[in-house]
């Protein structure tokens, strides 16, 4: 049976989703250039235990390992004829980690084609994207997560793409930079608001923002995005602050305390699922979810 997220929501409150999985998988001996998808078959079993850390640390909600398992990405590696093997094994691991009890997201990002610079058709975006969300679906996933994306005409493809060939919920998210004081748009100039409303008329079922920042700008962009929309839930990956290169690694700033500590003015701000993206590991997200649960027990969500 699969699994709602806005049922769960509704029923439980506020959900705790899982942290990066690129940063943990660098740790397990990811070389830099390698195909991330690729490990969906070669190293299955740690790729289990990736999913395994976030639900042990409380996640309500774990992503696969498929965020750049479209056609246009996998052929930078030579395996444009494994969109469906990487995805089914995406969601297959995640479904296995999860058991019955926990909701799987499948991960899609962008293809890295400009609509505007003539890099790509509409048709073959939508293909795309209906190839990689059928794969997922029949390998088990719940729902369907567009992540990182900037170009607002992307996004309303992948979408349709999602809605029209499958029975999944559709979250998508936007990747936003700070242009002023509490100013904020993706690279592409879409705005939060701009996001909202036109995600919205397009049928999405959760919307908001993953990478880019870390939650104090985070909570600003949830303001704008609530404000647009009094209703929709809202769901945020924060980065653990902001990355700093040292002796060939990169670390991030923000520390679990701290991201814990940012999960109330977070919930506040109208955010309806709180999990983490670059840099966050299960140590933030465990933090994060005691907080939630706090939350939810304080506001008899629960």
């Amino acid at each position: 049976m699969r699994h709602s997220v806005t049922s769960r929501i509704r029923g439980k409150g506020v959900l705790t989703s899982d942290g990066a999985w690129g940063t943990l998988m660098l740790e397990k001996g990811l070389a830099a250039g390698e195909c991330h998808e690729l490990w969906n078959v070669t190293r299955r079993d740690e790729m289990y235990s990736i999913a395994r850390s976030y639900l042990d640390a409380g996640s309500d909600l774990i992503e696969t390992n498929s965020f750049g398992g479209n056609v246009f990405k996998l052929q930078r590696y030579g395996k444009a004829d494994k969109v469906e093997e990487f995805n089914l094994a995406a969601a297959a691991i995640s479904r296995l980690a999860a058991g019955n009890e926990a909701i799987v997201l499948g991960s899609m990002g962008p293809t890295g084609k400009l609509l505007m610079m003539g890099d790509v058709t509409e048709g073959q975006l939508y293909n795309a994207y209906k190839q990689q969300a059928l794969s997922l679906e029949a390998g088990g996933v719940d729902a369907l997560i567009l992540e990182t994306m900037s170009d607002i005409d992307e996004a309303l493809i992948a979408v349709k793409a999602c809605l029209e060939n499958t029975a999944c919920e559709v979250v998508c998210t936007m990747t936003f930079e700070k242009t002023g004081e509490k100013s904020f748009h993706t690279m592409m100039g879409v705005s939060p608001t701009q996001m909202a409303e036109e995600l919205t008329k397009a049928g999405v079922h959760v919307i908001g923002a993953n990478c880019g920042n870390g939650m104090i700008e985070m909570i600003d962009i949830v303001r704008e995005i609530r404000a647009a929309n009094p209703h929709i839930p809202i769901l945020v990956h924060a980065n653990a602050g902001n990355p700093v290169y040292r002796d060939g690694k990169t670390f991030y700033s923000d520390t679990p305390e701290h991201m814990a500590s940012l999960v109330n003015p977070l919930i506040e701000a109208g955010a309806s699922i709180i999990g983490g993206c670059c840099g966050t590991t299960p140590d933030h997200i465990r933090l994060m979810a005691e907080q939630t649960a706090l939350f939810n027990r304080n506001n008899r969500l629960v």
